[in-house]
Parts: C-alpha cells; structure tokens; sequence
C-alpha cells in the first residue's frame, strides 16, 4: 500500500488550484475515498471563481458534473465517492438541487448509488419563518462503480463495550412453553427445542446479546430485510430464531451539529464526526482520501486522525492556508 501510494502525487498535501485542472494528474482507480462538500448553489459568495454562483441551477449541475466524471476515474473498483450538497429556495420553492445532481450523475456516469445518507443538524440556523419550517437536513449521497466497495460494517457498528455473559437462569423458558403448546409436529417441537438450547448457551456464554423466536401458528409473521429467509424457516421447520449481536442498527442517518472553529475564515464547515464516521466505513488503513473541494480542511483532520492518507484541493489561497495551519498543529 504504501509503495503503491508513493506513485500517485500530492498525498498529504493540500494543493491550492482548480480542482479539474489538480485532479487530472490522478492516476486512474488510484484513490479509496473521494468525499466532498462543493460550495452550494447561489449560498454564499466564495469568490475565486469557485462554482455556486451560476445563474441557473443547471448550470451549477453541470459544474459538479464535470468533476464528478474525473472522480469517476480515479476512484479505485473497491472505492466510494460521497457528496453533500445542500439545497436553495428561489422564488419561495425548494430548488431540489442534490436530488438534481445525484439523478443526472446517475443518467450520465456508470456509478452505483448506495445509501442517501441524512446529516441531521440539533442546531441549524434558527430563521423564524412565516410559512414553512426550518431547513435542519442535509443529504450524504454514497456512490459506488462496483458491488465490490470496502465497507466496514463490523467497525462501523462497533459497540463500546463487549456483550456480557448473562446470569439468567429462567432464559428461554415462556418459548420452550409456546413450542409444547403448538401445533408444529412432533419432530418440528424436537428440532425447536434443541435449537432454543443452542442459542440460549450462546447468550450464556457472551457470544450474542439476546435473541427472539417465532412460532408458527403463534407469533405474528416477520417482517423487514430479513423477512424471505425467516418466511421458509417458518414454512420448513415451524420455527425461526433471531439472533441478536447488541450492535445498534445503523440507520441511514447521522445526528451531528454544525460546527465552529475558533479564527475560522471559512463560511461552511464539514462536520468532522460525520467524515471520520465515512472514513472507517468506507476505507482501508492507511488508504487514500481525496477532498477536491477541501475548504477549511476537515476532510484532512479527519483522515488523519483515522490513520489515513488526504489529498485536498482548494481554489481560495486563504483557505488553504487555514487548512494548512490546522493540520500543523494537529501533526
């Protein structure tokens, strides 16, 4: 990895330029992580000549199309790109901007579209509105150009603390009841018994957290992603058992405040939880994450303090040297 990251220019480094003119040097499928945040459309005036200022949204689409197809290139088939954008009202309508630009790279690049992943915001920007409520979302969409992408879920669900071994005593008692009283065969009741014991000794011995059993002809039938697999255990066996890990379901939301940085010259800032949250999800060790559109640098920070490799590009020479100046002091 690391030889194979000495051939490919500008890692942890922040190249202050256009990013369509940067990235060209990027070897094709070179890169583990493309996630960025362009400047959203008609928000806030970055100078520079840096996208957002274009007079019809389509306009501004086709800018971030544009680079989106040289991310396209250059992400390795295991890798993912991630782009938050954030809407506009005109004329007192939601222009759907994201949506927008996440249908037309889907038309126009061979790319897969994962997750929509929701940043929500406890603290937006509190406007008092006559008539409509105050904007406190924002989208993460999560593309890929291969069902072959890195995705760490086992570290992404991780719990703080380890499943302790249960002292239960009476566990799994009301089922062993319920399989006696149903009307499953007699060698369904066998097999339901002897799996019951099974998994009662896993939650014993710490191995999953809990679990759930239904019964058919009691329990009412499952439902949700696993339903096809439950559904024939029911119809086979009489029976089906879940097995529960104590890993939080990991939702396709993530709660994170608008943050602030102390002598911060940049307008918008990325939350750090949120990228450092994508990073470990999406990357290897010491991979490589590029942020064509750095800002105040907080891909960078992230990727660092995730042990990973940044490349960043930044338009506005003041931006980077803010980013630079932060990384310097967390290094």
């Amino acid at each position: 990895m690391m030889e194979e990251n000495n051939k490919i220019p500008f890692v942890n480094t922040i190249q202050c330029g256009d990013n369509l003119t940067l990235i060209k040097s990027i070897p094709d499928k070179s890169i583990d992580l493309i996630i960025t945040s362009p400047p959203y459309y008609l928000q806030r005036d970055y100078g520079g000549g840096s996208i957002g200022g274009e007079k019809k949204v389509e306009s501004y689409i086709d800018a971030l199309l544009e680079l989106f197809g040289e991310c396209v290139r250059v992400i390795k088939p295991e890798g993912s790109i991630v782009y938050n954008i954030g809407d506009k009202y005109i004329h007192s309508s939601l222009l759907l901007a994201p949506y927008r630009f996440a249908i037309k790279a889907l038309d126009k690049y061979n790319v897969i579209l994962v997750n929509d992943i929701t940043w929500i915001k406890p603290n937006p920007t509190p406007r008092q509105y006559k008539k409509r409520l105050v904007s406190s979302t924002e989208p993460f969409f999560h593309f890929v150009t291969s069902k072959d992408y890195i995705y760490n879920i086992d570290e992404f669900n991780k719990k703080d603390k380890k499943i302790k071994k249960s002292q239960n005593t009476n566990m799994g008692a009301k089922y062993f009841k319920l399989i006696k009283e149903s009307q499953l065969t007699q060698d369904q009741k066998d097999l339901a018994a002897k799996e019951l014991t099974e998994v009662i000794e896993k939650v014993k011995n710490g191995e999953i957290d809990s679990f759930r059993m239904k019964i058919k002809g009691i329990h009412s039938l499952p439902f949700g992603g696993q339903q096809g697999g439950r559904m024939q255990q029911l119809d086979r066996k009489g029976f089906t058992i879940i097995e529960i890990y104590g890993n939080n379901i990991k939702r396709d939301i993530i709660e994170s405040p608008v943050e602030s940085i102390k002598g911060n010259i940049h307008p918008a800032i990325f939350p750090e939880k949120i990228i450092i949250e994508l990073i470990n999800l999406l990357t290897p060790r010491n991979g490589i994450v590029l942020d064509p559109y750095m800002g105040s640098g907080t891909t960078a920070i992230a990727s660092i303090k995730a042990g990973r490799n940044y490349i960043g590009f930044e338009i506005i020479p003041e931006f980077c040297d803010f980013a630079d100046n932060r990384i310097k002091k967390l290094i």
